[in-house]
């Protein structure tokens, strides 16, 4: 019969299961750092994470929480999200979302306009430098810098194509020192050439637009992999991940959740990379290299990778509106009396004595066919007097007059006609 355990050890085994259970709680205070230009969707796309469909857009600098849960262990916790304005004159808020104490906890995120193409590279180059000059008037020790730039290397050489993970255990944080005695390859050439010290996301979001580029703006297979070529290698300089999203679809967002639970908490992560549907892109950080990004490069035809990427995915001009001034139409019985007074008093005739009457100013139009002819008073008068006689009416000399109805139209140069109507 087994001894009965000792108080003394009942109380430890109690000590040390609390102390194991505090160490492997889901570290608080963690942070993600969103940037991206005003109408990239950033905001859409952490409010979609949070669970919601947020549609107000802040100033300055946004903040919002993503409740994280580890289901293993019924452990929640909150991460922060600080989404900064897309305006540069807002960049100084920076300072409260991070210190040289929080950087270490620290998740960037770069998110690019894919219904802008053209805009997307100059918008990663100034966002990251938003990012590195802050960072670098941190007052962080030389000594802790480089400490967190090892951890990035280590991280991004330390990748490997995941394996089939139990869809129960999905979430599991990796256990330290699991990996055994694995072979770590070294850095290319333009690997990690940017090291901010913390993990770096970039999200092309608005992935939906790529039918209406194709569409309107005439894309090929050869402009999305041009485009994708140029972010990729971006991804290489600062040991980025890549991944394509839409709100609108909803396409890649749970995957993008996962894998920020992932390179902030560690959790188990199992989806591979995808590079087959040019509007689903998915690149984990540490699997990318200038050979697989060279695939890319055998498709093109009518340009050069190195060639400037302004050149190929051009701005489409800008497209002015002309705003159509409306015109009030003046009063009719206004516009008649303005011709009535503006009317010369020869109307009829320049001479009252002219006979014959001058070719080419005067004319008399029934209203359907009347050939051109000169009349003078005689003319006018010896046609009414006919009318009123219903005789058919014979004009005198340098007239030519047909007669379809009783209206009459006395036309001179330059004015107005006037009608007779019996």
């Amino acid at each position: 019969m087994p001894a009965p355990k000792r108080l003394n050890d009942i109380w430890s085994e109690i000590l040390s299961d609390v102390s194991t259970r505090s160490s492997s709680k889901l570290p608080s205070g963690k942070n993600i750092l969103v940037f991206g230009e005003d109408g990239s969707g950033k905001t859409s796309l952490m409010s979609k994470l949070q669970g919601g469909d947020y549609n107000k857009k802040g100033r300055g600098l946004e903040y919002l929480y993503l409740n994280i849960h580890d289901e293993d262990r019924d452990d929640p916790t909150r991460c922060n999200v600080w989404i900064l304005d897309g305006d540069l004159y807002h960049k100084g808020l920076l300072k409260f979302a991070v210190t040289a104490q929080t950087l270490a906890n620290s998740l960037a995120l770069f998110v690019v306009d894919m219904s802008r193409p053209w805009s997307i590279m100059e918008s990663l180059q100034k966002w990251a430098s938003v990012l590195r000059d802050h960072v670098d008037k941190l007052k962080i020790s030389p000594e802790h810098m480089r400490e967190l730039e090892q951890k990035m290397m280590k991280a991004f050489q330390d990748y490997a194509e995941p394996e089939d993970v139990n869809q129960a255990s999905s979430q599991r944080r990796a256990q330290p020192g699991s990996d055994g005695e694995d072979v770590v390859l070294p850095l290319g050439e333009n690997t990690l050439t940017h090291n901010l010290g913390i993990p770096v996301l970039i999200v092309c979001s608005k992935c939906d637009a790529v039918a209406v580029l194709e569409k309107e703006h005439d894309y090929r297979e050869e402009h999305f992999d041009f485009l994708q070529s140029h972010i990729r290698r971006f991804c290489l300089n600062y040991g980025a991940g890549l991944i394509y999203t839409s709100v609108k679809e909803e396409k890649n967002l749970d995957l993008l959740h996962k894998y920020i639970l992932h390179k902030i908490y560690e959790f188990q992560f199992s989806s591979p990379a995808l590079v087959v549907e040019k509007d689903a892109v998915f690149i984990p950080a540490g699997w990318d290299n200038e050979k697989k990004i060279g695939i890319l490069h055998e498709n093109f035809s009518t340009v050069r990778p190195e060639d400037p990427f302004e050149g190929f995915i051009i701005k489409p001009p800008v497209r002015k509106l002309v705003h159509d001034k409306e015109i009030n139409a003046e009063d009719e019985q206004v516009f008649l009396m303005k011709q009535q007074v503006g009317s010369p008093a020869h109307l009829f005739v320049n001479d009252p004595s002219c006979s014959p009457p001058q070719h080419g100013k005067h004319y008399f139009h029934p209203s359907h066919v009347l050939n051109e002819a000169a009349i003078c008073t005689g003319n006018i008068s010896f046609f009414l007097k006919s009318l009123l006689a219903k005789q058919p009416a014979t004009p005198t000399r340098g007239a030519n007059v047909s007669l379809s109805s009783h209206r009459i139209r006395v036309e001179g140069n330059a004015n107005p006609f006037v009608s007779f109507v019996f």
